[in-house]
């Protein structure tokens, strides 16, 4: 059962890794080709709203399908509509920033249907002794993705001078995208596990004890910096440099620093240390977005990305482990795994959306460059209000250890 349970297990983080991969190569560029048509923040901050709400609505109704049904095949059906969302993209071209709220919510489809399905798998394939193994790995195969895919990208748009590009890397991603579909099938059926609770978070959030009131609104906290440093941080890169290559450059030399400092927080970060290393990242990750108050050029921009990826594992791998943790604290709630992923997600994806709300807000009445770095400090701080929320919980996980 180990052997079965190991295998499965390098096959999920398999598939993981190249759904991420296709990602990598186009998603960083997606928002870069929208803005090359208009370039206007808003637009791609109500692009990234629209995938939220997809996104949210689809983790919510696809919950049934996932825990009665055969999550597989929601899985299967996310990778397969990823690729559908770029081969539209390739059709409409130019024309693709007229079709912005449609272009989201298929978007968010897909990324609902994968990492749904994916996060429940995760779920049942691992465990409190090997989970922040296994996300060390996911972090380990992100960066290597992150290296190769946007590097990649950035040569061959430029190589190509533009359009050319970006239908190359768009097609490359579908290619990919159809080998992880395929890989998927050698993943085992998982079993469909009781009655679907719909209103499983208002629940939680009544419970006494006051736990997962607590995680969501962490959770909450975690998704306001999410849902603007998603896409603005690539933008500002691009608008500072007016070069693909350099975004690439940017993320290859972010992301391999984000290689090392996730496998030595997989190795090193264990339970015991949870909560002094989320708020150390936490703090630090606010810190180097100061330099920006200056001047908002590749140097600055390159020391907030190489602080982020060289702290952030030390705040992304407790704040992903607790929360998957606290499923498994008793038996009724290893049968809920499919709503309490819901409930993440949905916690999640209301902070991304107040994060953007009020992204949105602010550039409605002011656009000036210092406003946009402001806004980065402040929504950048809400990891902070992460760890406020997840202290307690994590004290405690700390003491069983």
């Amino acid at each position: 059962m180990k052997r079965h349970r190991d295998r499965q297990t390098v096959l999920l983080l398999a598939v993981n890794g190249l759904f991420v991969l296709a990602g990598a190569l186009s998603g960083t560029f997606l928002n870069v080709y929208l803005w090359k048509s208009r370039q206007d923040y808003l637009m791609i901050a109500w692009f990234t709203m629209a995938q939220q709400i997809a996104l949210g609505l689809t983790f919510w109704i696809a919950g049934k399908w996932v825990k009665q049904g055969n999550k597989m095949n929601a899985l299967r059906l996310g990778i397969a509509v990823s690729g559908l969302f770029y081969l539209f993209v390739l059709g409409a071209g130019k024309n693709a920033i007229d079709y912005i709220w449609p272009l989201g919510l298929l978007l968010g489809l897909s990324l609902g249907l994968f990492w749904l399905a994916f996060n429940v798998v995760y779920f049942e394939i691992t465990d409190a002794e090997n989970r922040d193994w296994f996300n060390g790995w996911v972090g380990l195969l992100g960066s290597i993705t992150g290296i190769v895919g946007p590097w990649a990208s950035g040569l061959i748009i430029t190589w190509l001078q533009g359009d050319r590009g970006y239908r190359l890397i768009f097609t490359i991603s579908m290619v990919i995208f159809g080998c992880t579909a395929v890989l998927s099938f050698f993943l085992k059926k998982r079993p469909a596990s009781g009655h679907y609770e719909w209103l499983e978070g208002i629940r939680r959030l009544r419970d006494k004890d006051g736990t997962w009131r607590s995680a969501i609104a962490g959770l909450a906290m975690q998704g306001i910096r999410e849902g603007v440093f998603s896409f603005l941080i690539a933008l500002l890169v691009y608008t500072a440099t007016n070069q693909e290559s350099r975004l690439g450059q940017f993320l290859l030399i972010t992301s391999a620093v984000s290689l090392v400092s996730y496998w030595a927080a997989g190795k090193w970060l264990k339970p015991a240390y949870r909560s002094a290393g989320m708020i150390a990242g936490a703090v630090i990750m606010v810190l180097v977005v100061v330099p920006l108050l200056w001047d908002v050029n590749y140097m600055t921009l390159l020391v907030l990305g190489i602080g982020t990826s060289l702290f952030m594992p030390l705040f992304m791998l407790p704040a992903v482990s607790v929360s998957f943790d606290l499923m498994g604290t008793s038996r009724k709630n290893a049968e809920k795994k499919v709503e309490l992923v819901v409930v993440r997600e949905i916690s999640l994806m209301t902070g991304r959306i107040a994060g953007l709300l009020i992204f949105i807000a602010v550039l409605s009445f002011r656009k000036d460059p210092w406003i946009l770095t402001l806004l980065l400090l402040v929504l950048g701080a809400s990891p902070i209000g992460t760890w406020l929320f997840l202290r307690k919980i994590l004290n405690i996980r700390q003491t069983a250890a």
